[in-house]
């Protein structure tokens, strides 16, 4: 399936649907927003939210897993949530797509239940959790649910994905069951929270905010990136990009935990997009020099340009939430939303600026010594 040298291996194609959902959903962003869009079409800022969770960054998370199995099958997992992101852009009835992102979806739980029959751990349980809610989100779409009303299955399907990676590093580093044992309740709470939210919302939404609040408190206490965040280079901008993305994330839960549910509006955008870019897609632009390599097959070195479109995230973040969302000031709310596109794209040009000039080159000193958690950071993440 893939060559060795420097041809580029053929799985690689798949990060083509990923690309094209990632620029349809920020033309979607900026139609939802009120502004000029390349592309004016109702249908993509109708999709934007599925689009964005499980055709794009879904399917980078499904394509990661389905190469690190190494078994050609896998690869059909990521395929069909790229062909599902496709099909919602086309003029194809909106089934196909939300169909084949069903299909995707099945196909990653079955990549953990291959992994799991190989060597079954607390963080992949945690993950694979993870993927259920995203089974669950695609199912209740097709089924013709309100997309306000999918989003704590969407949240719980990145979140717990990201929680689960966290938690292997956790368990590499040395830390006591007791914190894996914490994570799965939560896990476990969150998948509760979720049913209640559409069976009982005003129970449900509480749940899941007090849920996600005590998760991240768990993760932030343990993970190793309070101490990569004084280390150099690659591990410190990885923590800078973990630590402001947990931020958000506590931010959005105490929302959910004070207001219970928030379905449209002020509230809605700002919980919505604290969760969606300053959580997930701060911890993409983290994982981003370690995980793509694995599948790309080839280096992407960190560089301290990247730092430029994490804090544009962030900035442009805080000026969307806390002054456009929070005083109701609609040409603030765009303002920021051309930031937040401007750091995506931005940040996908540094990152391939930076692969096609290959490795870095190594400082001659360094001020500070690399602690061990540094090298333990970029060493355990695949």
């Amino acid at each position: 399936m893939e060559k060795t040298g420097t041809r580029v291996p053929r799985h690689v194609v798949l990060l083509v649907p990923a690309g094209i959902a990632m620029l349809a959903g920020l033309d979607a962003a900026l139609l939802l927003l009120g502004l000029p869009a390349p592309v004016r079409l109702d249908r993509w800022a109708q999709v934007h939210g599925p689009l964005m969770v499980l055709g794009f960054v879904g399917t980078l998370v499904v394509l990661e897993r389905a190469v690190a199995v190494r078994r050609r099958a896998a690869l059909a997992a990521p395929a069909a949530l790229g062909l599902g992101g496709l099909a919602l852009l086309t003029p194809l009835p909106l089934v196909v797509g939300q169909a084949a992102l069903v299909v995707g979806a099945l196909g990653l739980g079955a990549v953990y239940v291959a992994v799991w029959r190989r060597q079954p751990a607390t963080a992949l349980a945690v993950q694979t959790l993870g993927a259920a809610h995203g089974v669950a989100a695609a199912v209740l779409w097709l089924a013709g649910t309100a997309v306000p009303h999918l989003v704590p299955c969407l949240a719980g399907f990145l979140v717990l994905t990201i929680a689960g990676e966290r938690l292997e590093l956790l368990r590499v580093g040395g830390h006591g069951e007791h914190v894996e044992d914490t994570v799965w309740a939560l896990a476990c709470g969150w998948a509760l929270a979720a049913t209640l939210a559409l069976l009982w919302p005003a129970v449900g939404w509480h749940l899941l905010g007090a849920v996600l609040v005590s998760l991240v408190v768990v993760l932030v206490r343990h993970d190793v990136a309070r101490r990569t965040v004084r280390a150099t280079g690659l591990p410190r901008f990885m923590a800078c990009a973990m630590l402001a993305g947990y931020a958000w994330l506590a931010a959005a839960g105490a929302v959910w935990l004070v207001a219970g549910p928030v379905l449209a509006g002020r509230a809605y955008d700002a919980v919505l997009h604290a969760v969606f870019l300053g959580f997930v897609l701060s911890m993409v632009m983290a994982h981003a020099p370690v995980i793509l390599p694995a599948v790309l097959r080839r280096p992407l070195p960190y560089r301290p340009l990247m730092y430029v479109p994490l804090a544009l995230l962030h900035v442009t973040l805080a000026v969307r939430v806390l002054v456009g969302d929070v005083r109701g000031l609609d040409v603030v709310v765009q303002a920021g939303g051309v930031g937040n596109v401007a750091a995506l794209l931005l940040f996908v040009l540094v990152a391939a600026g930076s692969a096609l000039r290959g490795p870095a080159p190594r400082p001659r000193t360094e001020r500070r010594p690399v602690p061990d958690a540094a090298a333990l950071e970029v060493g355990a993440v695949r």
